[in-house]
């Protein structure tokens, strides 16, 4: 088990990506701690994990609220004596589909301010209990908005970008204290999409093109990526305890590239 002992923080534990995370890290001997806005879904997962032999415990955390944050970082320290992970899989629901002369800066600007805010409270708490120890790893999603140009997605594409430089920059931060900082950039999960934010986001840009979601991403496996689908789930989740784990420990500042080739390095 290549996590064993390690002492996880996932924000955003409820969601598709985050409760997808939480497991193979129990599996693979991660003591875990759930956090995220829903209590009732964590304290489920976290039943779940530990009747299969997993450490889980949950807590209801506002990621976007620096105290909530704050507060649960400690709580954990002092529990668990340190924190070695933590695993930002917040969703912040937003439109895309809209045109730029529609879009409201509301629109725009949520999704960047909201990324950018859970990004920063989350890994600052996390860092000032991994710093004093020397080591840690932080991870961050993105998605190839940050790299891409169109039409319907301003805000997730700069949202996407200023999470992608963000970790770059906080690698530099946090690099001396041993810690690392990984940006994981998927493309859209599938199987993913019906339980989260993504749905509202995707229904914009498939409405835009007169087809259903399913028709969407379909159309993108096909022809935007070059293995002719999507990631998965388990595929996200697998390089995720990889990464973070001891065998991973040579990276840090990196955006790793899980597209399928729909933007290819």
């Amino acid at each position: 088990m290549i996590l064993q002992g390690k002492r996880c923080i996932i924000h955003g534990a409820a969601g598709a990506i985050g409760s997808a995370v939480a497991r193979t890290f129990a599996r693979e001997g991660a003591q875990l701690f759930l956090a995220g806005r829903t209590l009732e879904k964590l304290d489920a997962l976290a039943q779940e994990l530990r009747a299969e032999g997993g450490s889980a415990h949950a807590a209801r955390v506002d990621a976007l609220d620096e105290e909530s944050v704050w507060h649960h970082a400690r709580a954990v320290a002092e529990q668990a004596g340190g924190i070695d992970v933590m695993f930002n899989a917040v969703g912040i629901p937003h439109v895309q589909g809209v045109p730029f002369a529609d879009l409201s800066y509301e629109d725009f600007q949520l999704p960047v301010r909201a990324y950018t805010r859970t990004i920063f409270l989350t890994a600052q708490a996390a860092a000032r209990f991994m710093a004093p120890q020397q080591s840690g790893v932080i991870v961050t999603l993105s998605t190839p908005g940050a790299r891409l140009s169109g039409a319907g997605f301003l805000g997730n594409g700069t949202s996407s970008a200023a999470v992608e430089a963000m970790s770059r920059i906080l690698a530099g931060e946090l690099g001396r204290d041993g810690i690392r900082v990984i940006c994981i950039r998927s493309d859209a999960i599938p199987e993913a999409v019906p339980a989260s934010h993504a749905t509202a986001a995707f229904e914009g840009m498939a409405r835009k093109m007169g087809i259903s979601v399913e028709a969407f991403l379909q159309a993108r496996a096909d022809g935007a990526t070059l293995l002719g689908r999507l990631p998965t789930l388990a595929q996200l989740s697998a390089f995720a305890a990889f990464a973070v784990s001891d065998g991973g420990g040579a990276m840090t500042g990196a955006i790793a590239n899980l597209t399928c080739g729909s933007l290819p390095d």
